[in-house]
């Protein structure tokens, strides 16, 4: 049996991987911590590349500040936290709480720990990912990563909890226009989060940033070295106010930014936005057109795109002669002309006199529009409709300062792809996206799933959510997904979207909760199960190993294990999971037999063979769980007889 390496993955290594691929040759093996593993010989790899590398830093263009070689190093370095199940936060599907069936996430921690987490499992897996991160504004909090930290002193630091369940945030520091490193801790702190999430994007997949003019020019730079120039897909202004704000020094700032990237241009594309009614009514039937409505378009072209066939004198079906304005041509030629005139496509207006039109039915129009650059705040509304969106929620006190509107969130939802993928949004904040999601699954029968990351920074003791009872902000996201999963059941009952839209009649939805998933899986950021002896067996003497019966740690559940077991084999953290017993033992059975795993002490002959019978991809037991030697020295045998194709792991 393996055993599981049971900590994200290394980003070094993995690239090391895909450069040996290619250049075999290049690579070599080092001793570190007294363990030998693969590196780059430079002096091979140049020679392999010689004339295609670029010497100096003056030779070609490059965005760089303080540290950045330490922030892309932050990104690769490998980490042995896990994420626990937190059952009695999560929501079932149907709403109910305590359920753990959703195939949404909600995930509390340090996003850099949990991006890097969720590498191995959702890798190119994300089709859409929106964030709102800090905006540097000098009055808001950035996290301070600790570049020089070890892996175990870095570990050390993440999943520490109060009393209270409340995480105790050590990095995160207010970042004040004062400081001498203003933009560079910024763009330390959004570069590796930024590089982790490319490679969770899927090669369809696309980015949406919130962002002002604090950060807007080097965050457009720093997109631009790690999704690569050519995927810059647009900057949108969004009226995020719509009335001046009088009271400033200099001008009335109404807008902020959203920066698109795709993971591959040449592969991603903006779906249509829906047509609106007002578009819509330009058409009308004014001759009673079979074809159905229609709108007059021009006739004419500039004389200088034309061609010799299109300058002619056209003769009106009433035998009036149409002549060509100066600088202008026909915009089809004198044949095509008169084939759209036996057709009733050119309108001469009612008297047959009119300046010759070309009829454009509304039925043969593409049944959609483009997205336009300048989103104003009738279409996707504003910061005060973002607040009206949780006070609908939260009647008593708004928790949340700076909630974006639900509509801007549903339109990047539109335009990121169909109804079926995964949407990210790792400073998940009030959950405005996960709110989204779910109104647009209601509206459309759609079934996009959610991934949420929040930091559970504790609020102000002055502010609303404190005085609310919300002592983080991850209680305050989780309550409006709660409040809001019950407002949409309660709105589809009535067939009726939030914002007071009739649901689609075609929609898939037959009762209000009929493939609707109002829930989430509650996951929290921790340290490791596992005891440090299994990571570092080098700096433990022989002494402890006679203290060490079992390598996890005492306080750990068997769920516990399982979610760091999914995490280290890449099943999906969403997956279903069935609880069996056999032989009076607990048996886990994720994504219908893809993976069963027992963590009970004392497992027999008899449960073994029940679980090789069933023929998983994985098997999974903990090393100490053995009942005896009999049947350790069975375990291979009776595999090899039931299943042997079933990968066999031990923790």
């Amino acid at each position: 049996m393996e055993t599981l390496k049971m900590h994200s993955l290394d980003g070094v290594q993995r690239n090391i991987e895909l450069i040996g691929k290619l250049f075999p040759n290049a690579i070599t093996e080092v001793k570190r911590n007294g363990k030998v593993e693969h590196a780059i010989d430079f002096d091979v790899l140049r020679q392999e590349l010689s004339d295609s590398i670029v010497e100096g830093r003056e030779e070609r263009y490059q965005f760089t500040w303080p540290d950045k070689k330490k922030a892309m190093l932050a990104a690769n370095a490998p980490i042995t936290a896990t994420l626990r199940p937190v059952v009695a936060d999560s929501v079932g599907k149907d709403g109910t709480p305590g359920g753990f069936d959703s195939e949404n996430l909600y995930i509390e921690g340090d996003n850099l720990e949990v991006l890097k987490l969720l590498q191995e499992t959702y890798l190119g897996k994300v089709k859409m990912i929106y964030i709102d991160p800090p905006y540097n504004t000098g009055n808001d909090f950035v996290y301070n990563d600790e570049f020089g930290m070890r892996g175990e002193e870095w570990n050390a630091t993440s999943g520490n909890y109060d009393e209270e369940g409340n995480q105790i945030v050590g990095r995160l520091e207010l970042n004040t226009e004062s400081n001498g490193r203003f933009h560079t801790d910024w763009l330390n702190m959004i570069y590796p989060r930024l590089k982790l999430a490319k490679d969770l994007l899927a090669d369809d997949g696309v980015v949406f940033i919130s962002i002002d003019d604090s950060e807007q020019g080097n965050l457009k730079k720093i997109c631009d070295d790690i999704f690569g120039e050519c995927n810059f897909v647009n900057t949108v202004i969004w009226e995020k106010r719509y009335s001046p704000q009088n009271a400033v020094q200099w001008f009335s700032e109404n807008h902020d930014f959203i920066l698109v990237y795709a993971k591959n241009k040449m592969i991603w594309h903006p779906q249509l936005l829906e047509r609106t009614d007002e578009m819509n009514a330009r058409y009308t039937n004014r001759d009673n057109d079979p074809r159905g409505p229609w709108k007059a378009s021009d006739s004419y072209a500039q004389a200088g795109h034309g061609t010799k066939n299109q300058f002619y004198i056209l003769t009106a079906p009433n035998g009036k002669k149409h002549y060509l304005p100066s600088g202008q041509c026909w915009r089809y030629t004198e044949e095509a002309m008169q084939k759209l005139i036996q057709d009733n496509r050119v309108w001469f207006g009612e008297d047959g006199n009119n300046v010759p039109a070309i009829k454009k039915f509304l039925s043969e129009v593409k049944q959609g529009m483009a997205c336009q650059t300048i989103w104003n705040y009738e279409d996707v509304g504003h910061s005060q409709e973002g607040k009206k969106d949780v006070k609908s929620l939260f009647p008593d006190r708004v928790p949340f300062d700076t909630p974006k509107p639900v509509r801007l969130i549903k339109r990047i939802i539109q335009l990121s792809g169909q109804d079926d993928f995964i949407a990210m949004d790792f400073f998940s904040g009030s959950a405005t996206t996960a709110h989204a999601v779910m109104q647009m699954n209601a509206e459309d029968g759609g079934h996009r799933k959610f991934i949420m990351v929040q930091l559970p920074e504790k609020t102000d003791e002055k502010s609303e959510a404190y005085k609310a009872g919300y002592k983080n902000i991850c209680e305050i996201g989780k309550e409006r997904i709660r409040r809001a999963g019950k407002q949409i059941l309660s709105a589809v009952g009535g067939r009726l979207s939030m914002d007071g839209v009739r649901l689609d009649t075609n929609s898939t939805l037959n009762t209000p909760n009929s493939t609707l998933d109002m829930g989430f899986r509650c996951l929290r950021l921790d340290s490791s199960n596992m005891e440090n002896v299994y990571y570092t067996p080098e700096e433990i003497s022989q002494q402890d190993l006679f203290s060490l019966v079992d390598n996890v740690k005492p306080d750990r559940t068997p769920e516990d294990l399982l979610f760091q077991v999914m995490l280290d084999l890449g099943v999906l953290l969403s997956s279903p999971i069935e609880v069996k017993e056999s032989a009076g033992k607990k048996v886990f059975n994720v994504a219908d037999g893809f993976l069963l795993a027992c963590f009970d002490h004392d497992v027999t002959e008899e449960t073994v063979k029940s679980i090789a019978q069933m023929k998983p991809y994985y098997a999974v037991f903990r090393d100490s769980s053995i009942a005896n030697d009999s049947v350790a020295t069975n375990f291979d045998q009776i595999f090899e007889t039931y299943s042997p194709e079933t990968v066999r792991k031990v923790l």
